[in-house]
């Protein structure tokens, strides 16, 4: 987490500030981290693009891939700023076309991705953004589409994460990166 490199952002206490703690959604004995509230902080949410691409710039990503849903409202504005492409990861059936799958589980389900087969290029390098990561399993499948399609995943990016993703965790091999740690009690 940046606050870890370099000292106490307040920027980063502003977004953990904006995010929302939703007790027993989507079911009983889930704390829901919603990101909604800092979409509605113009300054906390350019805040966290602003953070995510001071990270990224300069890194040589050609590709940005925003999980369905809430990672497309982060990685779309994070791609315009560090200039690379968006690619979004959507659930099945949205995409016309061509597409490659991969199904993967949750904390509380199950559930697939898609990419149009054409997105990424081999060897390009991408970053994974989404809101939250729990368990891992959405980005676990991400990181598998993105490289069974060629692509060489740097980093996995999301503004919330469980305290044990934390910085030098690694998912499939790839380092994840958190803004804020999720809040696990109402406030």
């Amino acid at each position: 987490m940046l606050e870890e490199e370099n000292g106490t952002d307040p920027r980063l206490l502003a977004i953990s500030a904006a995010i929302r703690v939703v007790p027993h959604f989507p079911k009983p004995g889930i704390m829901f981290n919603d990101i909604t509230p800092l979409l509605l902080r113009p300054k906390a949410f350019k805040d966290a693009i602003e953070i995510f691409a001071e990270r990224y710039r300069g890194m040589g990503i050609h590709a940005v891939a925003g999980i369905e849903a809430r990672g497309f409202m982060f990685g779309s504005p994070l791609a315009i700023a560090i200039g690379a492409k968006f690619i979004p990861l959507h659930k099945p059936g949205k995409l016309p076309g061509k597409t490659i799958s991969e199904a993967y589980a949750l904390e509380y389900g199950t559930d697939c991705l898609e990419m149009h087969v054409d997105a990424v290029q081999p060897g390009e390098n991408v970053l994974i953004i989404d809101d939250l990561v729990a368990t891992g399993g959405t980005l676990r499948a991400a990181i598998r589409v993105l490289e069974r399609a060629g692509a060489e995943v740097v980093e996995c990016g999301c503004i919330v994460g469980l305290p044990k993703f934390k910085a030098g965790y690694r998912i499939n091999g790839r380092p994840v990166y958190m803004l804020v740690e999720a809040i696990s009690k109402t406030s």
